[in-house]
């Protein structure tokens, strides 16, 4: 089965700028381990965040991201919390 790509808005490239490298790490572990074999496996968010998915990177970081299922593309917006900021 053909695995998902991957691609970052530049909201979410300055976000994995100010990841620390640990953190940094564990994103590219959980994108190429979890999110590109099954995008579906992240939260599915609701209200103004509809159509989004979310996945833990820690207490208060989630990936943030949309899927395109024709394309088997994998948009990421956030690395870091969308709560408030």
């Amino acid at each position: 089965m053909k695995k998902y790509e991957i691609l970052f808005t530049k909201q979410a490239l300055k976000d994995v700028k100010t990841l620390s490298p640990k953190l940094k790490k564990k994103l590219k572990s959980i994108l190429s381990e979890m999110i590109e074999d099954d995008p579906f496996c992240g939260k599915r968010l609701l209200s103004d965040l509809e159509g989004n998915y979310s996945y833990r990177l820690n207490l208060k970081d989630r990936i943030l991201y949309s899927i395109d299922k024709e394309k088997k593309v994998v948009y990421v917006k956030r690395a870091k919390t969308h709560y408030g900021g």
